[in-house]
């Protein structure tokens, strides 16, 4: 065994999976340049060359396959958002996730097992009724359940009767879930790979060149490579990278953090969330407890962790469930969130001809990969934005047409 690590692991020209191949030097020219090789610039590149018969695709990315954003999300999947126009598209997403396996040929292991939302104080069960009623009108499941609801989904919480924290209610989302994160976007890899699509990996953009008001290439560090059409699709670096087509995004970057927990045995069957803690809970398949809240409140390109954001979020889970208070934390990580000033996402066309963008994804751009990919290759390959997506648009901020979902999030901002 330990010949055989050393006999792979010294060759150069060993494939980093035997789905995804090395691929050679990047060609001159290519139909369509996508950066960004997480989540979605992988998920449009499958759609792309499944759906729409597009294989001349080079998916490009700075640092390895998925190791941005896509590898340091919570992997909640959710559609229990405000505006019917969120809700609309999240609800999609979630269809999409629910078929994924299939679709990729590849176990995404995805979980559908709901989402619970605290309410501590009377506004926040106002607002729950609310979202409810927007979202049972959309078509997904959700409902308010009382303090006897919340006690029977989640039977080991502290209710905190009589405290200042008494759990009142709770918004309940049978539709959310979890999927593998890693699985998700190495099955896209995969599937895209198999039809042509290229990934390019340790391949920096530099610069994107603009003629004419279309877009003509992008400068790496491994040469230029001109392009019929470019999606930025970079997770927190999506401001930066626009601006090198001189595209300002109004996005803003901060940090979000997340840890875990050493393993126990399956015991919190929901995804959880308090409002009011800023703290959210999911127990992974492997039985570790991973916990996250909102993100950072300073804007900042960073993915250290801090040590006040690791006792925060454990002041908050040992205050719902008081039995974890002796419980070892594994790991500590944090991700760079693009947000919009409207909470919602930046999908479509740009000021550039050529150029589209998928941005803005804040705090839910992993339950958002399937959807966004499908709708995104679908403005590529046909050059229209779908009616789904054009709520999205760039030009919303100049029309003061925003989609404010900043309550949406399960631990607030």
């Amino acid at each position: 065994m330990v010949l055989r690590l050393l006999k792979y692991g010294l060759r150069s020209d060993y494939p980093v999976t035997g789905d995804i191949p090395v691929t050679p030097t990047p060609k001159p020219a290519y139909d369509v340049v996508i950066i960004g090789a997480g989540g979605h610039g992988l998920a449009c590149a499958h759609y792309l060359s499944k759906y729409h018969g597009i294989h001349d695709v080079a998916v490009l990315d700075k640092g390895w396959l998925a190791g941005g954003n896509t590898a340091r999300n919570t992997t909640t999947i959710r559609s229990n958002y405000i505006t019917p126009q969120g809700i609309a598209f999240y609800k999609e997403g979630v269809t999409l996730y629910e078929a994924m396996s299939e679709e990729l040929d590849f176990n995404v292991m995805f979980s559908q097992r709901g989402q619970l939302t605290f309410a501590h104080s009377e506004a926040t069960l106002r607002s729950f009724h609310l979202r409810a009623e927007t979202g049972r009108h959309m078509g997904i499941g959700i409902e308010v359940v009382d303090q006897k609801g919340v006690e029977a989904l989640c039977p080991h919480l502290n209710m905190d009767y009589g405290g200042a924290l008494e759990v009142l209610g709770g918004l309940w989302h049978p539709d959310g879930g979890t999927a593998r994160h890693d699985a998700v976007a190495w099955g896209y890899a995969a599937q895209a790979a198999r039809r042509g699509v290229e990934i390019h990996q340790r391949t920096e953009v530099t610069a994107i060149e603009v003629a004419g008001g279309r877009v003509q290439a992008v400068v790496t560090n491994r040469g230029r490579i001109a392009a019929g059409q470019v999606m930025i699709a970079c997770g927190g670096m999506n401001y930066d990278m626009a601006l090198k087509a001189g595209v300002e995004l109004p996005i803003r970057c901060y940090p979000l953090q997340a840890m875990v927990t050493q393993p126990v045995k399956p015991w919190l069957h929901t995804l959880v969330s308090s409002v009011s803690l800023h703290t959210y809970l999911v127990q992974s398949s492997r039985g570790e407890m991973v916990i996250g809240g909102g993100s950072d409140p300073y804007q900042l390109y960073s993915t250290r962790s801090t040590l006040d954001m690791k006792e925060h979020l454990a002041e908050g889970a040992v205050h719902l469930f008081p039995f974890l208070k002796n419980l070892r934390l594994l790991r500590q990580w944090a991700g760079i969130t693009d947000m919009t000033p409207d909470y919602s996402p930046i999908m479509g066309e740009s000021p550039v001809d050529g150029l589209w963008l998928d941005c803005g994804w804040g705090t839910w751009g992993f339950k958002a990969t399937p959807v966004a990919g499908k709708r995104m290759a679908e403005c590529i390959a046909t050059g229209r934005v779908p009616e789904i997506l054009q709520p999205f648009a760039l030009e919303r901020f100049e029309r003061f047409a925003l989609l404010n979902e900043m309550g949406a999030t399960a631990a607030s901002h």
